[in-house]
């Protein structure tokens, strides 16, 4: 629909005015229609560029009933107002305070994309690394968030095996936000047997958990296995499905109330790290044996007691850093033990399409089935994103943590 068409005054305005005019009628019609507010900085700017074509088109025909019809062939092409939705945008590095509740564009999918409505957003410390700039961002502003679960709204000109209407769950970029364009073969439909916030929770955890078990460390019975932040999203799941597999399973946490969400979890052994030396502890579990693998999330503060808790040829897999990056590695620390060490990502288990699927697969196969157990223990507005960073950063929450449109 052209602005022409927006008011049924129009025609009789066009007919009584000249085109002149007109132009401001035209130019008033289009900033209500986009949200411009009367004398902001965006209604100005649109004033000089929208009348200046506008008169250009009137000035290229001197007759006034040219000069009508030049007006009135613009208008009826002139651009839509602007799809609108709130989003978090960060537009420089810091603290939970750089979050902003924004306005922004939205447009429609193009090929091989879709359009979707967020009903529920996975928090996760990878957006507080994007924040701080310990992962770069591809530009400013951007929109935070990895992990999401929504509804298809839109798809793109000739794409097939997506229908409006379908609940997908994605592990990617910019979910933080109302609606999103997302890459068609990015996302993964969701049985309907699973809650969409409990989805959203597990997505991108779930298959980490799934890659760290399964591929980069095969964890099989009679392993010992050590979790840090094992009362975590990720650690808590880490916990059930490394017992499930028949592992004994040491978790270090920081309270005794995370502590007793642990041995719920399948942990064998839980140590409470504020109290004792974890190190100590591991070596007196395992009679001085060590662990077969360590699956460190926390970083600085972790990492060379990990690699210490580790059994000859013991696999240090390092795929997070909460407490911050952890100091260079010279290569004798691991030969001591011929240790291996690893920093995997999830997308570099999942660069094929079917290994998407096959990973997300056995993810919900485990909710719905009841093998995993996944806590959302706290749920956030989306609006205040910024507290939800600030009370995870705080170790104030357990288990997942869910943002809500």
């Amino acid at each position: 629909m052209g602005l022409g068409r927006l008011s049924p005054l129009a025609p009789l305005y066009f007919q009584n005015k000249a085109p002149t005019a007109f132009v401001h009628y035209l130019f008033l019609v289009y900033n209500l229609n986009c949200g411009f507010t009367p004398f902001s900085s965006k209604f100005k700017t649109s004033f000089r560029n929208f009348q200046n074509k506008l008169l250009f088109l009137c000035s290229s025909s001197s007759a006034p009933g040219n000069q009508r019809l030049a007006v009135r062939e613009f208008a009826t092409q002139a651009p839509l107002p602007p799809n609108m939705v709130k989003a978090i945008r960060v537009h420089e590095l810091g603290g939970p305070e750089v979050l902003k509740w924004e306005d922004v564009e939205i447009g429609e999918p193009n090929k091989g994309e879709i359009r979707v409505k967020n009903k529920a957003i996975g928090l996760n410390f990878i957006d507080v690394y994007f924040r701080k700039g310990v992962y770069k961002a591809a530009g400013f502003p951007f929109t935070p968030g990895v992990e999401a679960v929504g509804v298809v709204t839109a798809v793109g000109p000739g794409l097939t095996g997506i229908q409006v209407g379908d609940v997908v769950a994605c592990a990617g970029g910019g979910s933080y936000a109302e609606e999103q364009i997302l890459p068609a073969d990015a996302v993964v439909p969701v049985p309907s047997s699973i809650d969409p916030v409990i989805a959203a929770s597990v997505i991108l955890k779930g298959m980490t958990t799934q890659f760290l078990v399964r591929r980069c460390f095969k964890v099989e019975k009679g392993h010992t296995v050590l979790v840090h932040a094992a009362a975590g999203g990720v650690g808590s799941l880490l916990c059930q499905w490394a017992n499930a597999l028949g592992a004994t399973v040491i978790g270090t946490v920081s309270t005794k109330e995370k502590a007793a969400q642990a041995k719920e979890d399948g942990a064998d052994h839980v140590i409470i790290y504020t109290e004792e030396d974890f190190v100590a502890r591991v070596n007196e579990i395992t009679s001085g044996n060590g662990v077969d693998v360590v699956y460190d999330s926390v970083g600085k503060d972790t990492f060379e007691g990990s690699l210490a808790c580790l059994k000859l040829r013991g696999y240090m897999v390092s795929f997070g850093q909460s407490s911050g990056t952890p100091d260079p590695v010279p290569l004798s620390a691991l030969a001591a033990k011929s240790l291996f060490l690893t920093r995997p990502t999830l997308k570099h288990y999942k660069t094929t399409r079917e290994e998407l699927l096959e990973n997300a697969g056995e993810v919900f196969m485990k909710v719905a089935s009841g093998a995993l157990r996944v806590r959302v223990n706290h749920t956030y507005p989306l609006s205040q994103a910024a507290l939800a960073h600030a009370d995870l950063e705080g170790r104030k929450t357990s288990g997942s943590v869910v943002l809500i449109p």
